[in-house]
């Protein structure tokens, strides 16, 4: 009898608690989950086609870059030919097609985060859009098929952010509020841990570099962004680490003057180097005729080709070849032309007017360093391979001033855990000497002159950036930006 009034209870109490399930599902899927799934689409939608985009442009820059090496291993000579013939065509297509393709491309990336706004006075589309993207890989992968002392890393970034802010023009009005620059932002994130291979990396560099905002604000969207990018581009290439794993020997307290040394000379380059860079832009960027600017990248690659000439293969390239030699070959030989030809080889490069990252070539720049100067201390070879390491970082933090970024960068790059106080400490060192030269980063001063050159643009107008407010879809005057 008592079993038979259970059931006669649990039946009516089932139906119940079933069609209350049914109505919160219902209610749900209408409002709150439904928008955060709208909401969180467009990072995720963005961040595969950053993952594949960079993993074509890997591809495509590892290619010509092997096809220039298959060239002059043939006969040196034909640098003569190859690198004007590519600095000038890469030159040309920034010039005639995208401006704001030129360089590095992460200056760029900066000003649109600071100029964007959430209104139709956004002014970032001049920074990043799908013309770029084009104009971006062609003139690098010319650049590079010249034999160029270039990265695809920079550039890989700008083509993410246009990435997202394309895939945020095309949401429609009806869609709710997503904030540009926060895709921009988190562009920037994705690409870096996609190019890499580095996701913390890219966080932190989207924390320190691209925003001042507390990340409180973005943690979802960048996390996400840089989990799927990243996941992506390893499902195409597999798990790797750019550098793969260095042998490291313990460092003991004594050790690290040794490092200090290797950190400070390292940051002094590393401001110096962007400030004759900022230099020589400036120069040519003084000549007003493009037949004037086309001769300016001629010569460049000219006096490339002549440093490739007198100090050999280490010229040319993104620089990962040497910082392989000195992280793994049995037999390492550090030589100061190897640090000449991993300065001058970059700087005429970027100095053409064309698009050329900067970011690869200052790690083997500083690897240079940090090799050149540890062979005085004897080491063994564990203890090189660190102070090498530590010559990265700092150089980095030179040309960034992201010492964080930096330190993280090189420990994922080589999987060495057990040396990141050490790498923190070089980078902090590079930063503190590298602001004693310069309180601006490369990075910073080349974003504040793309901004100072928008028209009718001023810090009072309208389309000013401003602090980054993210707005509920359900809060009063929620309003999607154009």
């Amino acid at each position: 009898m008592v079993l038979s009034l259970f059931n006669r209870l649990a039946s009516p109490l089932q139906r119940m608690l079933s069609e209350g399930l049914e109505r919160l599902r219902k209610f749900v899927v209408r409002s709150r989950a439904r928008d955060l799934i709208l909401l969180a689409l467009p990072y995720q939608v963005s961040a595969i086609l950053t993952a594949l985009v960079a993993v074509g442009y890997a591809k495509l820059f590892g290619f010509m870059e092997a096809r220039n090496l298959q060239l002059l291993a043939h006969d040196p000579r034909w640098i003569f030919v190859s690198a004007p013939v590519g600095f000038l065509v890469s030159w040309w297509l920034v010039m005639r097609f995208a401006p704001m393709a030129g360089g590095s491309g992460i200056p760029q990336l900066m000003a649109a985060v600071e100029v964007s706004t959430e209104n139709e006075r956004d002014r970032s589309w001049r920074f990043l859009n799908v013309r770029i993207i084009l104009v971006k890989i062609a003139s690098s992968l010319a650049m590079v098929g010249g034999g160029g002392a270039t990265g695809r890393e920079g550039p890989t970034l700008q083509i993410a952010g246009s990435i997202y802010r394309t895939v945020h023009k095309l949401l429609p009005p009806s869609w709710p509020r997503v904030s540009r620059r926060v895709m921009m932002v988190t562009g920037g994130a994705a690409g870096l841990s996609a190019a890499f291979n580095t996701p913390l990396g890219g966080i932190v560099f989207a924390v320190e570099e691209l925003t001042k905002t507390h990340i409180a604000q973005f943690r979802t969207a960048v996390l996400t962004a840089v989990i799927l990018s990243g996941m992506t581009a390893q499902w195409l290439l597999g798990p790797y680490l750019f550098l793969g794993y260095p042998k490291l020997d313990p460092a003991t307290f004594s050790f690290m003057y040794k490092i200090l040394g290797i950190a400070a000379i390292a940051g002094i380059s590393g401001a110096i180097f962007c400030k004759v860079l900022m230099a020589i832009d400036k120069l040519r960027r003084s000549f007003e005729r493009s037949w004037a600017q086309a001769l300016f990248a001629i010569c460049c690659a000219l006096v490339f080709a002549l440093i490739y000439y007198r100090l050999g293969a280490h010229v040319i390239g993104s620089g990962k070849v040497i910082l392989e030699e000195y992280l793994f070959a049995p037999n390492v030989d550090p030589r100061a032309s190897d640090v000449a030809a991993r300065l001058l080889g970059p700087l005429f490069t970027s100095s053409a007017g064309g698009a050329a990252g900067i970011f690869a070539p200052s790690l083997a720049a500083g690897a240079a360093i940090g090799g050149w100067i540890a062979q005085v201390f004897e080491p063994s070879r564990g203890q090189f391979n660190l102070l090498v390491l530590c010559g990265m970082a700092a150089f980095l933090t030179g040309v960034t001033r992201s010492p964080f970024t930096s330190a993280i960068l090189v420990l994922e790059m080589t999987d060495r855990h057990s040396a990141i106080f050490q790498l923190m400490y070089a980078s902090m060192v590079g930063y503190l000497i590298a602001y004693v030269i310069d309180r601006k980063s490369y990075y910073e001063r080349l974003k504040d002159r793309l901004v100072r050159e928008i028209p009718n643009w001023s810090p009072e107008d309208p389309a000013a950036p401003r602090p980054v407010v993210v707005v509920r879809p359900n809060e009063p005057g929620a309003k999607r930006g154009g």
